[in-house]
């Protein structure tokens, strides 16, 4: 009986515990006094003040900045920038502006946003609200007092927000199991179109950072503040953790101003960008603007609005590369329109520019001498710039072929345009200007059609040979080299 007893015992062991009601929480332990200290001084020196919801504290730090403008009109803006937004959208007052400073840049569930800086158009200025955690443990109320601001404004403005910020702030309130990520009502990113409108402003690929659009595009002077003495982005993770560590409170206090002035900025932008977007006549400042509207524009399908802007851009000046690009896309568009006269005139500036020659001309003009003709020809090779084949010249040529075997029905100039093209890229393997899969695809394309204008070429000629109304060709109107 003892035996069996035993065993009975055992099995009872290895049953669950019955349940019970949940113990009550238990009050936190008062921090080290040490700990307090160090919480009371940093909130003294960022002029901050505490914070208490059901989960706990965090410090709220509030300023306010006058802004150099405001969008007096947000919705043809808004169905530019993001044409998938509701209309509700444009409300400038349902507008949050967000910027988080983090433990890193990797993202994922180690990452932590432990400053959130928020701001809203208040009057005529910027209010600022940020929320900061002074230890891990004071996440959760951050995030409780952050997502009471998003359901008083769901129309998040950021920067790169749609990629970071609010992707990394989503996987924050999840990983609470008690607070969820607050709906949003729309999302501006204002990095595309900003990327969209200044990144060629240099005449070619140019950063589009925030601190480098307000330097170059917004103005510091209009902003009322500048970067010298800002803290460096890539030094705030560190900065953070040596301060849990017992590190000084001073660097967090800079990491906070670098903060207001991101979201100072992004407020600036945003202005900037919707100005530009309603009322471009009186918003644009530079020529480089026009042709940044214009593929704004472009790439929102309003293919109208950009052909008037790339005209705009081209009349006003533009630097070289950007003048050629702004001439290949206004061509582009002008062919959509069926507008072949200057689709045409746009392509052969594109060849002229680069000093590629028209291979349609004759070599002996009629009524010209031929030394005379060789002397003019060979001035005219002196003074063209004779830039390399790049992309452009490629474009040029295949379109104007592509005009006349369609559109003037000529395979003979379309034909002699196929092989200047084939020559050019010859040229372009040479000199390596166009990397090698380029160069394999406009190959077998431009074989492809040489093949075709050559048999049409034939039986065009043999067509007006044994056509009874045919006359002899004048003298003299033979075409350059490969045209035959």
């Amino acid at each position: 009986m003892r035996r069996n007893h035993d065993r009975f015992s055992r099995l009872a062991a290895l049953q669950p515990a019955p349940r019970t009601a949940p113990a009550p929480a238990r009050t936190p332990e008062p921090a080290a006094p040490e700990a307090t200290a160090r919480g009371e001084s940093l909130q003294h020196r960022l002029g901050a003040e505490l914070v208490r919801n059901p989960f706990g504290t965090c410090l709220r730090i509030r300023r306010w900045f006058p802004v150099p403008e405001l969008p007096a009109e947000a919705s043809h803006g808004l169905r530019l920038l993001a044409p998938e937004a509701p209309e509700s959208a444009a409300r400038l007052e349902d507008w949050l502006f967000l910027d988080t400073e983090t433990t890193g840049l990797a993202g994922g569930t180690g990452t932590y946003a432990f400053l959130v800086g928020v701001g809203w158009w208040d009057g005529f200025g910027l209010a600022v609200e940020q929320y900061l955690m002074r230890d891990f443990t004071e996440e959760h109320a951050l995030l409780a007092a952050l997502a009471e601001q998003i359901e008083r404004r769901p129309v998040l403005v950021s920067f790169n927000g749609k990629s970071f910020d609010w992707p990394l702030l989503e996987t924050r309130f999840r990983l609470t199991r008690v607070l969820a990520p607050p709906p949003l009502r729309a999302h501006l990113d204002l990095l595309h179109p900003a990327r969209q409108l200044w990144s060629h402003r240099a005449g070619g690929p140019a950063s589009v950072r925030l601190i480098e659009l307000e330097r170059d595009v917004l103005g510091f002077a209009a902003l009322g503040y500048d970067r010298r003495d800002d803290f460096p982005s890539a030094l705030i993770p560190q900065a953070y953790f040596d301060y849990l560590r017992g590190g000084p409170a001073a660097p967090l206090a800079a990491i906070v101003h670098h903060n207001q002035r991101d979201l100072r900025g992004l407020a600036a932008l945003a202005a900037r960008i919707f100005a530009l977007a309603a009322t471009p006549e009186a918003a644009v400042h530079d020529p480089r603007e026009w042709f940044g509207l214009s593929r704004l524009f472009h790439r929102r399908r309003e293919h109208s609005r950009a052909r008037q802007f790339y005209e705009r851009a081209l009349a006003a000046g533009l630097p070289g590369v950007l003048e050629r690009a702004a001439q290949r896309e206004l061509a582009r568009l002008a062919k959509r329109e069926r507008d072949y006269t200057r689709a045409n005139e746009l392509w052969w500036q594109l060849l002229a520019a680069g000093g590629h020659p028209d291979p349609t001309r004759p070599l002996h003009p009629p009524d010209t001498p031929r030394s005379a003709d060789r002397q003019g020809h060979r001035a005219d090779a002196s003074a063209r710039p004779n830039l390399p084949t790049d992309l452009w010249t490629l474009d040029a040529y295949e379109q104007l072929a592509i005009f006349y075997e369609h559109q003037a029905r000529n395979p003979q100039h379309a034909a002699a345009l196929t092989r200047a093209a084939l020559e050019a890229l010859r040229t372009a393997v040479r000199v390596g200007t166009i990397e090698p899969a380029r160069v394999r695809k406009y190959k077998a394309r431009l074989e492809h059609r040489l093949a075709r204008l050559e048999v049409k070429s034939r039986s065009r000629t043999h067509r007006l040979q044994h056509s009874p109304t045919a006359r002899p060709a004048r003298a003299g109107t033979l075409f350059c080299s490969g045209s035959r």
